[in-house]
């Protein structure tokens, strides 16, 4: 009987164990976001808390599709299908006012270069995991999307006025359910963060490329796919003032452009590398609130324009490159200390918004 207790409470400890580093959406938001509770948290909808599982591709459309009809501040558009027919979205948050007259602004936006135009938006794409195993920015993009349609701070009010933030929830929707359908069927009960647990391994083909194992984010330049060819037809549509590239990377720190200053292509302009400083600021100073680790002008390059981090640099916007440390279950043992999923989200919830800030 004692033998009994014992095994039923050692049982109980791991199940509680898998359920502690479960965190409500409202829980990676700034303090005085003040929600609207008419507009649905994603838990709300997908049944589980953002970071407990990897979402689907159709989870993650079924969520946003959800925002688009339960606020008035989202709208969204499907600006293409993969091979397999996954839809590429584009959700478009803004004001109230502002959302009927999304065409006209992108005009005013467009016509500011050229004339002093008072109407004029703020324009900022936020673009997630194109490569599908880096997936925590694909989680995070529901978070973000929920945070900007619900919250009911003037800070949010006085953004959406004169901004317009496009979310590309996934660049690569093949590649995220194919690494979505792997992780969650190989996790766990407890979650193991040694890397040589077959979680952290994956079976191949990865998560990483598209659905004919393509590296989308070497395609901005070739427009050899699908995906890369409605991207680009909406980015030109637009030109951002500032584009996000969400990915994970196997450093122990988080990165954010600048990249090594001796390695930025010569046709990109000494003014977009000095932009590209002030807004790392602001990263830094998000991540350092937190305790999180970071570096930046130590790494990657920002030559080839064939990047997501790239191509705007020479395209009329800022192209920022974020690397948070991969992480391919719900633990890794890193280093420098354990890291959870919920971690890896949490930071890009946190340079999305130091991105929206800074811009």
């Amino acid at each position: 009987m004692e033998f009994a207790m014992r095994l039923a409470a050692l049982f109980l400890g791991l199940a509680l164990s898998t359920t502690a580093t479960a965190v409500p959406s409202a829980e990676y938001l700034p303090g005085d976001a003040n929600l609207d509770s008419t507009i649905p948290s994603p838990e709300s909808v997908l049944g589980w808390e953002p970071g407990d599982w990897r979402v689907h591709h159709p989870d993650l459309v079924r969520y946003l599709y959800t925002l688009a009809v339960n606020s008035e501040r989202v709208s969204f558009k499907e600006s293409g299908r993969t091979y397999v027919q996954r839809p590429l979205l584009q959700l478009f948050i803004s004001s109230e006012e502002n959302q009927p007259r999304l065409e006209a602004l992108r005009q005013s936006h467009l016509n500011a270069a050229q004339n002093d135009d008072p109407e004029a938006p703020l324009v900022v794409w936020l673009g997630y995991s194109v490569h599908g195993d880096e997936a925590s920015g694909s989680n995070a993009s529901l978070i973000v999307a929920w945070y900007l349609a619900a919250s009911q701070s003037e800070y949010v009010k006085d953004l959406l006025k004169n901004t317009i933030i496009i979310i590309d929830p996934s660049l690569n929707p093949d590649g995220l359910d194919r690494f979505a359908s792997w992780s969650n069927s190989n996790r766990s009960l407890t979650p193991v963060g040694d890397l040589r647990a077959r979680i952290h391994n994956q079976a191949w083909p990865p998560g990483r490329t598209n659905h004919y194992l393509f590296d989308l984010n070497r395609d901005w330049l070739p427009l050899v796919h699908p995906e890369s060819r409605a991207r680009i037809t909406e980015y030109h549509r637009w030109i951002p003032h500032v584009l996000t590239d969400h990915h994970e990377t196997w450093h122990d720190g988080f990165f954010f452009q600048p990249g090594v200053p001796s390695r930025q292509n010569p046709l990109t302009t000494a003014e977009n590398l000095d932009m590209t400083r002030k807004l790392a600021a602001y990263h830094a100073r998000r991540l350092g609130d937190a305790g999180e680790m970071y570096f930046t002008e130590d790494s990657y390059d920002d030559f080839y324009y064939g990047k997501g981090s790239t191509y705007p640099d020479i395209n009329g916007s800022i192209g920022i490159l974020f690397e948070q440390p991969n992480i391919r279950g719900a633990l890794s043992n890193r280093d420098s200390g354990p890291l959870t999923f919920q971690d890896a989200i949490h930071n890009q919830v946190r340079t999305s918004l130091s991105t929206l800030e800074g811009a």
